[in-house]
């Protein structure tokens, strides 16, 4: 096995007579191409000729830093805390999930102690949180939602809908017009998942 060398998206690795191309690679009039950025790897298998293969970069596994907007799906709830798994750092997707704890005093940044967590989430809401530590030994995430653009962005109703927000506290659902309260977002453009 050689040492791995960078190599970008189309960029032509060799001719196929001097290896076969393996994944992450296309080929096009005998020569062997990246089809991602990444690290070109060569392994001899037991073919004659070696087998060229490119492979992400193992920092584009991201972790989420303190200060990032992420996206979660939320677990389960208590009276304390809201379990959640974040899925998202910004609009890149996560290749494992990260669990996180949206703390009762961190769903608001107003009336922090009249705040309720099932009056603000409900298990498998999607929610834009910011990541404000790193957490504990459990390696939970400490998220918040105290600012306007975060808290649900996607919630379904008791009738398996996906609810519509009608305030910054409360969704509809558009079958059955019931109202379930939510920390509702105002969901800025640039965080939109499309």
């Amino acid at each position: 096995r050689q040492p791995l060398s960078p190599c970008v998206a189309g960029e032509r690795l060799c001719s196929t007579e001097e290896a076969t191309a393996g994944s992450g690679t296309y080929t096009r009039h005998g020569f062997i191409f990246s089809s991602l950025a990444g690290c070109l790897e060569r392994k001899n298998e037991d073919s004659e000729l070696p087998v060229v293969s490119v492979v992400r970069d193992s920092e584009s596994q991201l972790l989420p830093n303190v200060g990032a907007v992420v996206t979660c799906k939320v677990c389960s709830i208590n009276s304390r805390f809201a379990k959640v798994h974040i899925l998202y750092v910004g609009s890149t997707p996560l290749k494992s999930t990260f669990r996180g704890t949206i703390r009762r005093e961190d769903i608001r940044a107003t009336e922090k102690d009249k705040v309720e967590v099932y009056k603000s989430f409900r298990p498998s809401d999607i929610v834009l949180a910011k990541v404000i530590s790193l957490g504990d030994a459990q390696s939970n995430y400490l998220l918040s939602t105290a600012e306007n653009e975060l808290g649900v962005v996607v919630a379904r109703s008791e009738a398996g809908v996906q609810m519509v927000p009608i305030s910054w506290c409360e969704m509809q659902c558009p079958r059955t017009h019931t109202k379930e309260f939510r920390k509702v977002a105002r969901v800025q453009p640039q965080f939109l998942q499309t």
